[in-house]
């Protein structure tokens, strides 16, 4: 993309000014991407290591099993919920696929998805982990730096959205795991809840990193800076909690056991070492390469684009296509972020749709509060990870799965229905994000809020279902066609739509419950 945007800013405009803006301004190379990422991002990507490395990722996982591991098809709500959790520090949808997705893609190959299922279950909900306070794979930074508005009402205003795309992977998965007939796991597998209330001390870090960066006590370089020195102090008292644990066990010392834990060449899952520390530092690194990389090519991409003028001519001819109609420029824009996303990181993929597509949105002739227009580009950049053909996210999980990656690919995206409705609601009804039609935040009641929310987790449900194919029965295609009108009217912004969505539903449901009723007793 670089590559092609250079040659049409050579052709299009002087050589000396391409040069001049992007390599000797801050338009290009040295841009608002990679001043944010020397600021911000690297001491949170170093955090987000350490948080890997003193077994914080794993205590995710293991509480996301005691929590929903024996329910219907429980390996998969596993993944969904450890994958939430994980992402919020997660910088990576294709990394946290991988991280989680080795172990929860066999757990649920064993309960009986199959493998293109199970890796689209990681990828989807890896993915949603980009989109997940607090740090939504770093560009919430970058949503602040282009917004203006403060991190912490950016990691606010994202909570909603997040849960409801999360909230529908869940209902899928459900779903799938009733028409299967899936069991969970055995409560003998699953960890025990009462010893992982024991090791909650391990949240620490991300408690306090959140408290300090909400509250405005520090900058938000100290409070990560602050949060990496907490983690390595509950490295510490992890050693010394199994040294004593040690001694009950086997009657050695606690001194001797801790120094021991304390500087092992290999370390237990949970607390700290010199190797461990090192790791992390070395893993930080390197991501920061990455990152920082991305960022600097995010922006010339965007020096380009400001220099040839591309984003006026962009925003001109969707203006023009869709007639100032808001839902058809929406749709428009959607496609551009897709296509524009394919294949980016997170943080470049921002850039790039806060540079190109959001002016789209915030123009005069369409009208989408500055807020909510960052927000759509930034969901159906992210998307683009689990989206053919180019679908990253989805591929890793794949090839976890050992699974047809375009399968993978294609349930993927299925599963992740909400990801392709939540920005429509929230870009047309601002209430999603506390804020009315003007963009004025936090000035909608508690009311309008919960009205719109449930209405969304019902009209998510009834197209989950509608996708699905089953609901206590096999639903057939008239009923499905009906589910998929009445779930986007209770998505669709007004009570009258949510009243007439509700009945469409509710009678569906009725039908479809007392008919497989019937049809039971018959079989008995």
């Amino acid at each position: 993309m670089v590559g092609a945007l250079l040659i049409y800013a050579l052709v299009n405009v002087r050589f000396g000014k391409v040069i001049l803006d992007l390599f000797y301004g801050t338009k290009g190379v040295m841009g608002t991407p990679i001043a944010t990422c020397q600021k911000y991002i690297v001491v949170f990507i170093i955090f987000g290591a350490f948080l890997e490395r003193t077994g914080i990722s794993g205590f995710f996982i293991n509480l996301a099993n005691s929590i929903a591991g024996a329910s219907a098809g429980g390996p998969a709500k596993v993944a969904v919920i450890s994958s939430a959790l994980c992402g919020m520090v997660s910088g990576s949808s294709v990394g946290n696929t991988v991280t989680t997705g080795s172990v929860t893609i066999p757990m649920m190959k064993k309960t009986g998805y199959k493998g293109e299922f199970a890796g689209a279950v990681e990828a989807a909900a890896s993915t949603g982990g980009q989109i997940m306070p607090p740090i939504m794979g770093a560009a919430a930074f970058l949503m602040a730096e282009y917004t203006g508005l403060p991190y912490s009402q950016i990691a606010l205003l994202a909570v909603l959205p997040a849960v409801l795309y999360f909230t529908g992977i869940y209902i899928a998965v459900h779903l799938e795991a009733k028409k299967l007939g899936l069991r969970g796991l055995s409560r003998d597998e699953l960890p025990k809840f009462k010893v992982l209330v024991k090791k909650i001390y391990l949240l620490a870090p991300l408690v306090i990193l959140v408290w300090m960066v909400s509250t405005g006590k520090r900058t938000m370089q100290s409070s990560a800076a602050i949060a990496i020195l907490i983690t390595i102090i509950v490295g510490i008292v992890s050693n010394l909690l199994n040294a004593i644990t040690e001694k009950r066990e086997k009657g050695t010392g606690v001194g001797k056991g801790f120094l021991r834990a304390l500087v092992s060449r290999e370390p237990s899952e949970e607390g700290i070492s010199v190797s461990k520390v090192i790791d992390a530092l070395e893993a930080g690194g390197k991501g920061t390469i990455t990152v920082a990389a991305a960022c600097a090519m995010a922006g010339v991409v965007a020096g380009c684009i400001t220099s040839t003028g591309l984003a006026s001519k962009l925003l001109r001819a969707i203006v023009a296509a869709s007639g100032g109609v808001s839902i058809i420029a929406l749709f428009l824009t959607m496609i551009c972020c897709v296509i524009l996303g394919m294949g980016v990181p997170t943080t470049a993929n921002y850039c790039i749709m806060a540079a190109t597509c959001a002016p789209i949105l915030t123009s005069q002739e369409i009208g989408i509060p500055m807020l909510a227009a960052h927000f759509f580009v930034f969901y159906f950049g992210i998307v683009a990870d689990i989206t053919p053909p180019v679908a990253l996210a989805a591929y890793a999980g794949s090839a976890i799965a050992k699974a047809p990656p375009m399968k993978t690919a294609l349930n993927a995206t299925k599963l992740a229905i909400a990801a392709f409705i939540v920005p429509y609601i929230f870009a047309l009804n601002p209430a999603m994000l506390f804020m009315n039609q003007a963009g004025d935040l936090f000035s909608v009641g508690v009311l309008e809020v919960v009205q719109i929310v449930a209405s969304a987790l019902l009209g998510l449900y009834a197209i989950a279902a509608s996708l699905n194919g089953h609901l206590y029965r096999k639903i057939n295609a008239l009923f499905r066609v009906v589910l998929v009108a009445g779930g986007l009217g209770m998505m669709i912004p007004g009570t009258v739509t949510d009243v007439v969505g509700l009945v469409i539903v509710a009678a569906v449901v009725f039908i479809q419950y007392t008919t497989a009723k019937k049809e039971a007793a018959k079989t008995a």
